[in-house]
This record gives C-alpha cells, sequence and structure tokens, in this order.
C-alpha cells in the first residue's frame, strides 16, 4: 500500500492506498490504526476497489493531539482526506470511532458517501460507567506511559469475547501489540472526545438518506447489542446485523463474514444505482 501524508483539521493524517476503481474507506476503532483492516484491504483490491487505510487522529503514524475535538472536525478530516486523494464519493466502513462519525458524514455529506457499514458502534450519548471508567483508563495509560501489564488485559477484554479468546488467539496477540505501540498522551484526548463526551446522534442520523448497515457483535463489552439496534433503528432503512462470535473489533475477529456483509451492501447499492 502507498503512503499518504493529508494535513487535516486535527493535524496530519496517514493513509494508505492501494488499488484502483470505486473508492472504500475504512477507520478503525480507538487504540487501534489503519492496519486493523489488512483483511479488508487484501479482499477489497482483489476485487478492484481503491481501498484507503486510516490512521486516525493521534494514532497510528499520524500526527499526535493535543486538545479535544468534535465529531464534526472528525467529518472535516474524512472532507479533507476524499479531497487530497481526489475521491467525490466512496463507500465508508468504520469500527467503533470509525462507525460513530461514519452515520456523522453519511448526515452531514450524503452526496459523498455510497454506501456506510457502521460497525460495533453506538448514536447514544455516554451513560455513567463511559463517563467515568474510560477517562480513568485514559488518565491510567498517560501516567504509565503505555498500556502495559494488568491494564493490556484490561482493555484486550473489552475489545474481545470468549469466542475470540477461545478460538482465535492470533487476534488477541495482533491486539496487543497495537496497544504496545499506542501514544498514550495522545490517545488520551481521543479516548475523552469519543467516549464520555460523544453526543446523543440519534435526532441527526434520522436525517440520513444514503444505504447503511449497522453490524454488532454479540460479544461486545464496550457498546452492548442494545445500544447498536437503537442506532440502527435511528437511521431510517438501516439494516441491522448480529455476529454471535464477534465482540467489539468484528472486521479484525470475523473477516470473512464482515467481508461478505460489505460486498452485499455494495452490490444492492450498485444494483439500485442502475434503475
Amino acid at each position: 500500500m502507498i503512503p499518504h501524508r493529508v494535513p487535516s483539521v486535527l493535524g496530519a493524517l496517514q493513509v494508505r492506498v492501494a488499488g484502483t476503481g470505486p473508492a472504500i474507506l475504512f477507520w478503525p476503532s480507538l487504540l487501534m490504526d489503519g492496519t486493523m483492516w489488512r483483511a479488508q484491504a487484501a479482499h477489497f483490491t482483489e476485487r478492484g476497489f481503491r481501498v484507503v487505510l486510516i490512521d486516525p487522529p493521534g494514532a497510528g503514524a499520524s500526527e499526535a493531539l493535543t486538545r479535544h475535538f468534535t465529531f464534526d472536525e472528525c467529518v472535516q478530516c474524512i472532507v479533507q482526506i476524499l479531497d487530497a486523494l481526489q475521491i467525490d464519493r466512496a463507500h465508508w466502513v468504520g469500527n467503533s470511532w470509525g462507525g460513530m462519525i461514519g452515520g456523522t458524514f453519511a448526515a452531514r455529506h450524503p452526496q459523498r458517501v455510497g454506501v456506510a457499514v457502521l460497525m460495533n458502534a453506538t448514536a447514544s450519548a455516554a451513560g455513567w460507567r463511559h463517563r467515568l471508567e474510560f477517562p480513568l483508563l485514559a488518565h491510567a495509560a498517560r501516567a504509565l506511559g503505555g498500556i502495559r501489564g494488568p491494564l493490556t488485559e484490561r482493555v484486550v477484554d473489552a475489545f474481545v469475547g470468549p469466542s475470540t479468546r477461545r478460538e482465535r488467539p492470533q487476534v488477541v496477540q495482533a491486539i496487543r501489540e497495537s496497544l504496545a505501540t499506542v501514544n498514550t498522551r495522545s490517545s488520551y484526548w481521543a479516548v475523552n472526545s469519543v467516549v464520555p463526551r460523544r453526543p446523543d446522534q440519534r435526532p441527526l442520523l434520522t436525517t440520513i438518506r444514503t444505504p447503511v448497515l449497522v453490524v454488532a457483535g454479540a460479544e461486545d463489552r464496550v457498546f452492548p447489542v442494545a445500544e447498536a439496534r437503537t442506532m440502527a433503528r435511528a437511521i431510517p432503512g438501516a439494516r441491522f446485523e448480529l455476529l454471535q462470535n464477534a465482540a467489539h473489533l468484528a472486521g479484525l475477529e470475523c473477516p470473512d463474514i464482515v467481508n461478505a456483509l460489505i460486498d452485499q451492501m455494495i452490490a444492492n447499492h450498485d444494483r439500485n444505482s442502475q434503475h
């Protein structure tokens, strides 16, 4: 994949691009970077798509964060990536953070999105647990200078469920390796912006008029199934899929199933666009 450096309202962003054809943008969860989508990149470049893997603000090789931000600023970043890569319209796939702002993007810029696949996400404002627990974890990681020891296992437990623990040790190892590289000073701002400070987006999402698939993991501890269902119900015509053996990182845990769901959404969109 070819790396690109894109200036944005939240600092320089690292994106990796491969393939030609219709574009699909991928934005990962907090504490992960664009490499979370390796399996999707391989699949969709083979199928003739232009794949764009995004390191979100403050993550991976993107510029570190020094302040809180809003979801609308994240959407500005998406538009700036599209403009920098000269992409008029793209499909969107996002996990958690990427799923939440994918909804914002589809609502704010319907002319620039084809289908949106919103995975392991929520449209609701934070409850008491997210307002208290996640800032404490972010502060602890920053104080320790990294995610290590018991804190690593705490995050892994949040990200994966018993199915992945039992059947996919390679996924657990990949998550641990990713957590070891996190810039905790930067992620402090991201975690606090995305989790406890997130807005209630349900009124905004009622304005979406583009095709949306909401995917939930049955074992997701961060955003339980009920929150994902509520998100799907807020979006007119949204399709909802529940993955029984996945938790919070469905694209990493169940890549073949997720790839097939994305394929189906795009194929349906293409058929409908011809009528």
